[in-house]
C-alpha cells in the first residue's frame, strides 16, 4: 500500500512539474514574440527619423518658436495603420492560422515603429533611452508580480477596462481642447492603467493557460501565444509613452 501511495505522489509531482515547464515554455515564448515586436519596432523608428525615410512620413513645421513634427499624408497612414492592423489581430484571430497571425503582428510592430518616429524627434535620445529602461524595469516587476502573486487580480479587470475606456474619452477631447493640466492627469493615469493592466494580463494569462492548454492543439496554443503577445507588447507601449510625458526631454532642435 505505501508503496501505490508513493507512486501515486511521484505521478503527481511529474505532472505537475511537466505542467510547470510547460506553463514557462509558454510564456517564455510570448515574451520572445513581444520582445522581437519591440526590436522591429525600435529599429524601424531608429530607420525612419535617421534615413531618407523621414521626408516620406514626416516634416518639421515651425510654430512661434518651436519646431513641432507634423506627419506628411502617407505618416498619417502610418499613424492610424496600427490600429486596423490590431482590429485584424483581435477579430479575426479564430479565422487566422498561427503564421498569419505571426505575420501580421511583425507587420504591425514595423508600421508601429513608423508611428512611433516622431517621439524620437520630439524628445532628445538620451531621454527615450531613459524612459525605454524606466518602461522595462517597471514593466519587468509587475509582471513578475502577476505571475507569481497568489493574490487574483481578476477582480480589477473590469474596473482597469471602464478606465481605459475613460482614458480614450478624455484623450480625445485633450485633442481638440488642448489644456496642459488635462495632458498631465491623463498621462498620470495612463501610467497608474498599464502598470495594472501589466500585472492583471500576466495573471490572466498564466490562468487561461491552466484552464484551457491540455485541450488546446499546439496551432491553437501558438495562435493564442500571439495575441497574447500582441497585448503584452501594447502594454509596454503604451507604458512607455505615457512615462515619456514625465521623463522625456523635449528636443529643441530642428534637425
Amino acid at each position: 500500500m505505501a508503496f501505490h501511495s508513493n507512486f501515486g505522489a511521484t505521478q503527481g509531482r511529474t505532472a505537475a512539474e511537466a505542467f510547470d515547464a510547460g506553463l514557462r515554455a509558454y510564456m517564455l515564448r510570448i515574451y520572445n514574440w513581444m520582445a522581437f515586436a519591440l526590436f522591429l519596432t525600435a529599429v524601424t523608428a531608429y530607420a525612419v527619423v535617421n534615413t531618407s525615410l523621414r521626408a516620406l512620413f514626416f516634416y518639421i513645421v515651425q510654430r512661434g518658436d518651436m519646431f513641432v513634427v507634423a506627419p506628411t499624408a502617407l505618416g498619417m497612414v502610418g499613424v492610424f495603420a496600427p490600429l486596423a492592423f490590431v482590429l485584424v489581430l483581435s477579430f479575426g484571430v479564430n479565422r487566422l492560422s498561427r503564421s498569419a497571425a505571426q505575420t501580421l503582428f511583425l507587420l504591425y510592430s514595423v508600421v508601429m515603429g513608423i508611428s512611433m518616429a516622431s517621439l524620437l524627434m520630439a524628445y532628445t535620445g538620451a531621454s527615450v533611452a531613459r524612459t525605454f529602461f524606466i518602461t522595462g524595469a517597471l514593466y519587468a516587476v509587475m509582471s513578475l508580480y502577476g505571475y507569481v502573486t497568489k493574490r487574483s487580480l481578476m477582480g480589477f479587470g473590469s474596473f482597469l477596462t471602464m478606465g481605459l475606456f475613460g482614458l480614450i474619452i478624455a484623450s480625445l477631447v485633450n485633442m481638440f481642447l488642448p489644456a496642459h493640466g488635462m495632458t498631465v492627469l491623463i498621462s498620470f493615469l495612463g501610467v497608474l492603467l498599464f502598470t495594472g493592466f501589466t500585472a492583471y494580463d500576466t495573471q490572466r494569462i498564466k490562468l487561461t493557460y491552466q484552464q484551457y492548454a491540455a485541450a488546446l492543439p499546439a496551432e491553437e496554443l501558438g495562435k493564442m501565444s500571439v495575441y497574447e503577445a500582441l497585448t503584452m507588447y501594447l502594454n509596454f507601449v503604451n507604458l512607455f509613452q505615457f512615462l515619456l510625458q514625465f521623463t522625456g526631454s523635449r528636443s529643441g532642435g530642428r534637425d
